[in-house]
């Protein structure tokens, strides 16, 4: 792959769309392409080779795999993850775009950012709709989906940078309008429900004299 700015660009936001699905998978991802030279990577993503990060990843990861499967606790670890995915995401954008002038790298460090935010926060809004779901295997094959998605994509950026950041704009905008649907979905008869309750309540309460 050459280092064109156009192609570390789309790196960038292919590479932030799969962080801000999952953090630790897309780092992983990147740090084992480094460290076997599978693929040619921009020069500053060479640390991510490093086996403590390795391990550090691997191990959060394996964690991560668990944990997001878990109906109500997904959304938990989600939220809390806010303060991870979006600095991590930037963090490899910057480090991703070094060989880009100092406006350049700041630029593409906004625009890794500001994908993870947006990934992140559509996944977390997908899955407080899809939470309150009785069975766990919504909740199950969404995060299986997502972890796949973050590893699949984050390999495929390093071999076509522009078509897989194409599909992680595609994703992003689907993922965003699935997420509206499905949270007006849910405040329907939440709102019925509830207005229903207050009637009730309300109902059985006597005045006083």
């Amino acid at each position: 792959m050459s280092f064109s700015p156009a192609n570390i660009t789309a790196l960038v936001v292919a590479a932030s769309f799969a962080a801000g699905l999952n953090i630790y998978a897309t780092v992983l991802t990147l740090g084992l392409l480094a460290r076997t030279q599978w693929v040619v990577l921009p020069p500053g993503l060479d640390s991510l080779g490093h086996t403590w990060v390795l391990v550090v990843c691997g191990i959060m990861f394996a964690i991560e795999f668990v944990a997001d499967k878990i109906p109500g606790f997904d959304v938990i670890w989600n939220a809390l993850h806010t303060v991870v995915r979006i600095p991590l995401a930037a963090l490899v954008a910057y480090h991703a775009s070094s060989q880009l002038s100092p406006q350049m790298q700041v630029l593409a460090t906004a625009i890794g950012a500001g994908v993870a935010l947006a990934a992140h926060g559509s996944k977390t809004a997908l899955r407080a709709a899809v939470t309150p779901s009785p069975e766990p295997v919504s909740n199950i094959a969404l995060s299986t989906t997502e972890d796949a998605a973050a590893i699949g994509l984050t390999w495929f950026a390093t071999h076509h940078p522009m078509v897989a950041a194409s599909i992680a704009v595609i994703c992003l905008v689907a993922a965003v309008f699935a997420a509206r649907a499905l949270l007006r979905a849910i405040q329907r008869p939440l709102r019925w429900l509830l207005g229903t309750d207050l009637e009730e309540t309300k109902a059985t309460i006597k005045p006083t004299p």
